[in-house]
């Protein structure tokens, strides 16, 4: 049997015209409500309860937090104080409500009265625990009187929160989406960042295969923007659109490596649990692996007991070395910035992690992707390196047939290179049924759909896409890229500056020009493709832009100094072939134009692949060359 309940009226006045709701959690000043945190307004609640009684920060961490959390909690309480004295316009100096004890702790000394003394709250004793292993320690957290009790995504010990004396169980029906935030570097060690960061990127692969169904995982790169920021969760859960976020901290001291792990329902922000991890710091990496596994179970426990769907998706083979590990992190973060100048330094990171670590699978399907993309992105013909990236992308399947990465690198090759549209698409399915959480997969295999005028079934991938990654900018770009292809002007151009009012230096997002092109907007369409080669570090593309946007708004001349330009480029370096088909295209000489289409099929030119659906070429279509073309590099249906 529990303890006895402890009872609290239904509301308490204070003060003037100060009153505290308890079963509505709150505070009201002249009938008025008060914005306050959940963790201000909890610790008020708290004071309230225990009025005229010293209240120590050991119990305050105990009722809030719960026993044996390793977390910052004080100056989570110094905060959470001052922000209740703010709202009560409370001065520290000289209390009217809040006394602080120093050194001890506070005392709430303002006289109150009951408005409703008939009426109690029944505010249940959590019971004991159930047992758990000695490494993992369970905390609650107690609130006097919060929503019901709530069973989401929890380990084998349940965590309790309170409201109207009843409880309930989340019904795994729906899909609920989880945000790992990064991990926090306690460590006091700079050069111990990339296992924080390892710890993230081990949770979102481990939890982002649980239950897909019902469980959708933010990639890193959209969780990654908050690394060190001041956000309030609330904030960050709007702006990911998820319900459930986990925090994590990693320390190391005297020898010991101790991470925590807390678990947080960003509706109200109740913790639903924390966990406390002691390990000896001998090998870090396995000690990562372990941690999230058993992370990952307590949470597929909790919501209800869901086998997993597949085997994980990390790799089976993890990195030998953590210098390897972090060179591969790099490698990750300059890929998804998408420039040429990134695209090198991510092969260049990722050359080293496989350097350091030749069976490193990870780092393969990295470089595989780095090389399928640099063709695109340099204006260069891409054979030599789409030899690169075939090489690291199968050489990453011999090593592990598991890893979602290498099947998307395999299929971009395929599919911009190779003009094999099955097998494109057979891989990109590979991928996304290995990890149906896999931001990349989706988005890969939208663009793939939607380069064949699938558009119906390009829209719910490119979605996915977006929900799982919501802050990648390329994604939201494609996005935009989809609309444009699918005829939907406004929404593209829409789409398009909303990514260049984030990042004005994002390359593909440039293609607002086409957009602008399309629908007369000439004068729209010409700044910002001169503002765009100012600051490009491939330039072919920019004059091409410069070329098309001029010519199509009747200014001839313009149009052939652009093109004259490109020629000059041309002169010095090799370039890709499609963007003179594009200019020519501008200036109205579809013979031309269609030379160096057939110039760019001879180069197995990856931007040919939007032959079928980019507005760009509707003045050839009618064209019989086109037609034979669009067959032969598969796109006659």
């Amino acid at each position: 049997m529990g303890a006895e309940p402890t009872r609290l009226p239904g509301s308490i006045r204070f003060g003037e015209d100060f009153e505290f709701d308890l079963r509505a959690c709150r505070l009201r000043r002249s009938g008025r409500v008060l914005k306050l945190e959940r963790i201000p307004m909890e610790i008020l609640a708290v004071l309230l309860e225990q009025r005229g009684q010293l209240v120590s920060r050991e119990h305050i961490v105990e009722r809030i937090w719960g026993k044996d959390v390793f977390l910052d909690t004080d100056n989570s309480i110094n905060g959470a104080i001052r922000k209740v004295r703010q709202a009560l316009k409370d001065n520290p100096e000289e209390p009217r409500f809040i006394q602080t004890i120093t050194g001890r702790g506070y005392r709430f000394i303002a006289p109150v009265t009951d408005s409703q003394p008939q009426e109690l709250l029944v505010v249940p004793k959590p019971q004991p625990p159930v047992p758990q292993p000695p490494t993992a320690k369970l905390s609650f957290s107690q609130w006097p009187a919060m929503l019901a009790i709530s069973i989401v995504v929890m380990a084998a010990t349940v965590a309790y929160v309170w409201s109207h004396g009843q409880s309930r169980v989340l019904p795994p029906s729906g899909r609920q989406m989880l945000a790992v935030l990064p991990f926090e570097n306690l460590t006091g060690d700079p050069a111990q960042e990339y296992f924080s960061d390892g710890m993230t990127e081990e949770m979102i692969a481990r939890l982002g295969n649980l239950d897909p169904q019902h469980i959708g995982v933010i990639a890193r790169g959209s969780v990654m923007r908050y690394k060190h920021s001041k956000d309030a969760l609330d904030q960050i859960g709007r702006e990911l659109g998820v319900q459930y976020a986990l925090e994590g901290s990693v320390r190391r001291d005297s020898g010991r490596l101790r991470i925590t792990a807390l678990l947080i329902q960003l509706k109200d922000q109740t913790h639903l649990w924390a966990r406390q991890y002691d390990r000896e710091p001998s090998n870090l990496l396995a000690v990562q692996g372990e941690i999230a596994e058993q992370i990952s179970n307590e949470i597929r426990f909790g919501i209800g007991g869901y086998d997993r769907v597949n085997s994980p998706p990390g790799p089976a083979l993890p990195p030998r070395t953590s210098e390897a590990y972090e060179f591969y992190l790099k490698g990750r973060y300059f890929c998804n910035k998408r420039t040429v100048r990134s695209l090198r330094q991510a092969i260049e990171y990722f050359q080293q992690a496989v350097r350091k670590d030749p069976g490193y699978a990870q780092a393969y399907a990295g470089l595989a992707e780095a090389y399928a993309l640099m063709g695109a992105y340099t204006g260069t013909p891409q054979t030599e390196l789409i030899a690169e990236a075939r090489a690291a992308a199968k050489h990453a399947l011999e090593m592990d047939e598991r890893l979602p990465e290498a099947h998307t690198a395999l299929a971009v090759i395929a599919q911009d290179y190779d003009w094999d549209w099955a097998t494109a698409e057979k891989e990109y399915r590979r991928a996304v049924q290995l990890n149906p959480n896999y931001a990349t997969g989706h988005h890969w295999y939208a663009e793939c759909l939607a380069l064949q005028g699938r558009f119906t079934e390009a829209f719910p991938e490119i979605e996915s896409a977006r929900q799982l990654d919501p802050l990648s900018l390329i994604i939201a770009t494609d996005y935009g890229a989809i609309l444009y292809f699918s005829r939907q002007y406004d929404r593209a151009i829409q789409q398009f500056r909303g990514v260049l009012d984030m990042e004005p230096n994002f390359p593909r997002a440039h293609m607002l020009v086409w957009a602008y092109v399309q629908k007369g907007l000439f004068a729209e369409a010409l700044t910002d493709a001169e503002s765009w080669r100012l600051r490009d570090d491939s330039p072919a593309w920019s004059w091409a832009m410069l070329a098309y946007a001029s010519g199509r708004s009747g200014d001839g001349d313009s149009a052939k100094s652009a093109l004259e330009q490109l020629e000059k480029l041309e002169r010095k370096r090799m370039l890709d072939s499609l963007p003179f088909a594009v200019a020519y295209i501008g200036i109205g000489n579809n013979d031309k134009a269609l030379e160096w289409l057939e110039k760019a099929f001879k180069e197995h030119s990856s931007g040919l692949t939007a032959l079928k659906v980019d507005p760009i070429y509707d003045p050839l279509r009618g064209d019989p060359r086109l037609q034979d073309l669009l067959r032969r590099i598969g796109l006659e249906k």
